[in-house]
């Protein structure tokens, strides 16, 4: 299993009861594609660069994720599905390099 670090910005007319929901969605999603979610950072509502879909701002949540390299499609097929997501960045996560 790699792991890989998922930005989601959420759209900003949820609650903070929506917006748990969806990440305990996201959450429950790793784990069906048996996958866990390590750490998950809730950046709060910020502004964004430009609009999207009519929205000019976005609440951010920051994941990082283990997941099986062949799940990894399915995964973001799924997050691509899911409607309270505005836009999402599915990275693999770098290792720390000692310089």
């Amino acid at each position: 299993m790699k792991k890989y670090e998922l930005l989601t910005i959420l759209k900003p007319n949820l609650d903070s009861e929506e917006v748990d929901k969806v990440i305990e969605k996201i959450n429950s999603d790793v784990n069906t594609l048996g996958g866990k979610t390590e750490n998950t950072d809730k950046a709060g509502r910020k502004k964004l660069a430009y609009e999207i879909q009519n929205f000019r701002d976005g609440y951010f949540v920051n994941s990082i994720v283990s997941l099986p390299e062949e799940k990894v499609t399915e995964f973001n097929r799924q997050l691509r599905l899911n409607d309270a997501i505005l836009r999402m960045m599915f990275l693999e996560a770098s290792k720390t390099v000692n310089v």
